[in-house]
């Protein structure tokens, strides 16, 4: 028969319990940021994607025709990515502002995506054959390019 002091030395204290949970509260803290920058992080692959689609159908496109279009429908592609963290949009290119010689497609970050504040605007820019990659927050910066665009 167990004496009464044995059934006292059992199971976990209070303090053990509380040293535990804090470990764990602490290794949350840590792990949790980390793993939704890796989860946004592969979520841009989404918007490679979209973009080269994109891209390839401005080419099948400019192929028929004189130009290339600013229209999504034209080219009978939808206005978000397939799992909706990216809306899509096409507009002329900066500089000349002509769809003669090229185009601009910009992904924007949409829903929880959007917390991924270094590449929330990834773009691409064509303007007579040659590639320009950006990206940024809020604007679109064409000078780091390799900050999310994994080439």
């Amino acid at each position: 028969m167990p004496s009464p002091q044995a059934d006292l030395q059992r199971g976990f204290s209070l303090i053990e319990l509380m040293i535990v949970l804090v470990i764990v509260a602490l290794l949350l803290m840590v792990a949790l940021p980390s793993y939704q920058d890796s989860v946004r992080k592969g979520r841009r692959a989404e918007a490679f994607t979209a973009v080269s689609t994109i891209q390839q159908a401005q080419e099948r496109w400019r192929a028929n025709r004189t130009t290339y279009t600013l229209l999504l429908t034209d080219l009978v592609l939808p206005g978000s990515t397939p799992n909706g963290h990216y809306s899509l949009a096409l507009s002329a290119p900066r500089t000349p502002a002509t769809v003669a010689i090229g185009f601009t497609v910009t992904a924007t970050a949409t829903g929880g995506q959007a917390a991924d504040t270094r590449c929330a605007k990834m773009a691409v820019e064509l303007v007579g054959g040659n590639l320009s990659y950006g990206s940024g927050a809020a604007t679109v910066d064409w000078t780091d390019a390799n900050r999310c665009w994994a080439k």
